[in-house]
């Protein structure tokens, strides 16, 4: 196997646990619209998509009412930061293999002001080397390109790079990508 060079990080689920955050602050939003969910539906079936496709799933089909609930749902978000956790084991050997060279990027679908409203509460900014979101691509997982795009910005192959996801559709996006993989379980 080569030296490792990149790692890439899914972010929700992965290096943080936001699912109460992320489920209380879309239930909040959705209340504010009439539509009632509870923690446990949002985690069983939608934590971990997209915002679009969350939102089409739930009953919003115009492109404003589901920029309007996004926005909503970001600035409610920082509320319930108190129930975040870091993976502290993989953060640790992130930070002792960027010592060591390696680049760090989180790669997640996620919107790209709720990864960094995310990182400064958890004051991991600085150890990131890179961030591509789910709007910096057109096709999302289970598709390998923002794998792909991260080792290309790098310059970095497959080989060289190893990538840490929880959801189905990121694993199999890492599978499609050649990197060697690890399935992140939290508790």
């Amino acid at each position: 196997m080569a030296q490792i060079k990149l790692i890439l990080l899914d972010f929700d689920g992965t290096l943080a646990d936001t699912r109460l955050a992320n489920a209380h602050a879309y239930i909040e939003a959705l209340a504010e619209v009439g539509i009632e969910l509870s923690v446990e539906e949002y985690l069983a079936r939608f934590f971990g998509m997209r915002c679009i496709e969350f939102m089409r799933s739930v009953g919003i089909k115009d492109d404003n009412s589901i920029q309007a609930l996004r926005q909503r749902k970001i600035e409610l978000y920082p509320n319930y930061f108190s129930s975040v956790r870091l993976n502290e084991p993989l953060w640790e050997w992130c930070k002792m293999m960027r010592a060591m060279g390696a680049k760090v990027w989180i790669v997640s679908t996620g919107h790209i002001n709720n990864i960094r409203n995310v990182m400064r509460y958890l004051n991991i900014e600085s150890g990131i080397d890179g961030i591509l979101s789910g709007d910096d691509v057109t096709v999302a997982k289970p598709a390998p390109d923002c794998f792909l795009k991260a080792m290309e910005i790098e310059g970095c192959t497959p080989e060289e790079t190893i990538i840490f996801e929880d959801s189905s559709m990121g694993l199999e996006a890492a599978r499609r990508s050649g990197a060697a993989y690890v399935k992140i379980v939290m508790e």
